[in-house]
């Protein structure tokens, strides 16, 4: 793990920690080892962070190792890109699994073996019944299951048939391999579930070796047995899969025990974490792709400009409990915004430009102003900003016929420019149309900096650029991707999707000392908010998306005594 990835992690305290804690002491464990198990059939959102951060977390804590497993039991759904994307992912968020790298796949044969040791202990048959007749033996909630009528088969016959399955003699679903447990049990999950169904479906890994894959409720514990797992961390929906888990655990001749412990998954507002509508919000085109910034993946995440460590810190923040809740996204805007401050650099951007000519500025001249890169970081020292008779300020820096409150430009009034000088307002110019297309000022040229020295004060700064100097941009303002604060559970989320979302503004004007900072450099415009480069940027447009907003929301929801953590 990286030095930073475990920043304000010590001393935390939550139920799973205390148990690990407890283990240690009482000789339970010698060595903590957790995993991290995605499945590579999609790419990781923000809830996985979280589950990254306590596996990794805790493992970093108590001197142990945590594994990345890749649960790769499903080829009709798993492609390499998700297992290069998802390891880039990982390292990206700061954390290192070493040598650890496993997959569920590498398990296979030793699965396969198992799978047949559970058909020689009569605990396994192999079950000719059709998806549907299987659903209705299965029974309801209220009502026990019943019996397959091909339950009882001789042990010898079940051996044939899941050989024969393996060898590729039956097509898709005509068979499965069950595990016999309790069809009249009052968990769903234990009425003889599937552990081997056949999928005529290359594998990422194995190629065509494999026509039979093992379910991921056979394959998740026994993978978590074969690599020494000593805790096994999953979300509450996994509570009632721990039964099945244990039962098979005492059923196979397994090198060790893992111990399985639930936590509540993260919900976050104003988006979805479910992988299912993901990928339906990307094939629909209601968003741009994986990585769109809009979307809770760590690649929108990392596109949109949110730190890796700005993102370690939520997860701290929101912490571990067996109990559900809901998180307020402004939790993670406001992490992301506070770690901004310190490191982001300053500059200057007018979004939507409004041209000011200075009047009795010199025809022909520009001079180099003093700028300060972070007033919260003395090290980042100053940079010289250019500036001309001609500039652009925001549009709404600027009424004609301003009311009392609005401390900005307006005819007759003066203003400070930011690192510069004070103009006054002394003629508004207008198209045809009555549309206010450019400004005529003087300025003091005594108030160089910003100050002025006969001690008169202007109630309003503005941002500016010259027009002289300034490069083209774009830049992408988003907002929540849902309106609703927790979308509809059912198949009409998508009435909640916020259709301004997105807003591309062209023909931005920005200081000409942006395009010599990394590209990867996050910036502050001044009063504007936190800005990241786009990979849409190119030689002719700088492309930028803004991480969040100057105005902290989160601290007015924690002062209201709103906040869900």
């Amino acid at each position: 793990m990286n030095d930073a990835a475990h920043d304000g992690d010590e001393g935390s305290k939550d139920f799973v920690r205390e148990v690990i804690r407890e283990d240690l002491e009482a000789g339970r464990t010698q060595t903590v080892v957790t995993r991290f198990p995605p499945e590579p059939n999609g790419y990781l959102h923000i809830g996985h962070a979280k589950s990254m951060c306590l596996n990794f977390g805790v493992a970093e804590e108590f001197s142990g190792r945590c594994h990345l497993r890749f649960d790769d039991t499903n080829p009709t759904k798993e492609e390499h890109e998700y297992i290069e994307s998802i390891q880039e992912d990982v390292r990206w968020l700061g954390f290192d699994w070493g040598e650890h790298l496993f997959f569920a796949s590498g398990h296979f044969d030793t699965l396969y073996e198992w799978a047949q040791h559970l058909i020689r202990a009569g605990k396994a048959y192999v079950d000719d019944l059709s998806p549907e007749e299987m659903r209705e033996y299965r029974g309801t909630l209220t009502e026990p299951g019943k019996n397959s009528p091909y339950r009882d088969r001789p042990m010898e016959e079940n051996l044939d048939l899941f050989t024969r399955m393996k060898a590729g003699e039956f097509k898709e679903g005509a068979r499965v391999l069950r595990a016999k447990v309790d069809m009249a049990s009052g968990n769903i999950n234990m009425r003889d579930p599937v552990i081997y169904r056949i999928l005529h479906a290359e594998h990422p890994r194995t190629g065509t070796e494999w026509c039979i894959y093992p379910t991921y409720d056979f394959a998740h514990g026994q993978s978590d047995a074969i690599e020494g797992v000593t805790h096994s961390l999953c979300t509450l929906e996994f509570a009632d899969h721990r039964p099945l888990y244990d039962w098979l655990i005492a059923s196979l001749p397994v090198p060790f025990v893992p111990r399985q412990y639930e936590f509540s998954r993260l919900n976050l507002t104003h988006t979805v974490l479910s992988k299912r509508r993901l990928i339906q919000l990307v094939e629909e085109n209601h968003v741009r792709g994986w990585d769109d910034p809009r979307m809770p993946t760590l690649r929108g995440l990392r596109r949109r400009g949110y730190p890796a460590p700005a993102i370690r810190d939520f997860a701290q923040r929101v912490g571990v409990t067996k109990s559900d809740n809901v998180i307020e996204v402004q939790l993670l805007d406001h992490c992301a915004r506070e770690l901004l401050n310190k490191t982001a650099e300053r500059r200057m951007a007018v979004l939507r430009p409004l041209k000011v000519v200075i009047e009795n500025y010199p025809e022909g001249e520009d001079e180099l102003l003093d700028a300060v890169n972070n007033p919260e970081d003395e090290s980042a020292g100053k940079r010289q900003v250019p500036f001309s008779r001609e500039i652009y300020i925001e549009r709404e820096d600027f009424m004609e016929d301003p009311p009392k409150k609005f401390f900005r430009l307006g005819p007759g009034r003066e203003v400070r420019l930011r690192y510069a000088y004070f103009i006054t307002c002394t003629e508004v110019i207008k198209d045809d149309s009555g549309e206010v297309i450019e400004l005529r000022c003087t300025y003091d040229p005594a108030t160089r900096g910003g100050d002025a020295p006969d001690g008169r004060k202007v109630k309003g700064t503005l941002h500016w650029v010259s027009a002289a100097h300034a490069i083209a941009g774009e830049i992408r303002l988003y907002d929540h991707l849902f309106t609703e604060a927790e979308p509809s559970a059912g198949e009409g989320f998508l009435n909640g999707l916020n259709t301004e979302s997105l807003t591309v503004l062209e023909g931005c004007k920005l200081e000409p000392s942006v395009a010599e900072l990394p590209a990867d450099a996050a910036l502050q415009f001044e009063r504007q908010g936190y800005f990241n480069r786009d990979p849409d940027s190119n030689d002719e447009r700088l492309v930028y998306n803004r991480s969040v907003g100057l105005r902290d929301s989160w601290a007015k929801i924690v002062a209201k005594g709103g906040a869900n953590t």
